[in-house]
């Protein structure tokens, strides 16, 4: 027993050094944010500015339906949104004529023509 004292940490059971944690160390890992998470919504404000800039929408941005593509479209402007068949859409506000404005999971924004999309 009294040689256990100066015995090496890496000598020690796996068990004895959980046993030293402390709460406090596993608490600040639960605490840590994702890189991806923060550069993901860094980029999610990019796109609302430059969306509110670009079509001059000053109204709150809510969901009204969401929406899934039924074929892919490819954007021939910019304030097009292009879809691939079976993406989710959020749609955000109807405008006039055959087109409504919609979100895709990435947060980018864009026109999108309701003949393309599937409402559930």
């Amino acid at each position: 027993d009294k040689y256990k004292t100066w015995m090496p940490k890496f000598l020690m059971a796996k068990e004895e050094k959980d046993q030293r944690k402390s709460s406090n160390d596993v608490e600040r890992n639960t605490f840590k944010v994702k890189k991806s998470n923060a550069e993901k919504s860094k980029k999610m404000g990019k796109e609302e500015k430059f969306f509110r800039e670009t079509f001059k929408y000053d109204k709150e941005i809510n969901v009204i339906n969401t929406a899934t593509a039924e074929c892919s479209v490819a954007s021939k402007r910019r304030v097009d949104l292009p879809v691939t068949a079976g993406e989710q859409l959020d749609v955000i506000d109807v405008t006039e004529g055959n087109t409504v404005i919609c979100r895709n999971s990435e947060g980018r924004y864009g026109y999108v023509l309701v003949e393309h999309l599937n409402f559930r």
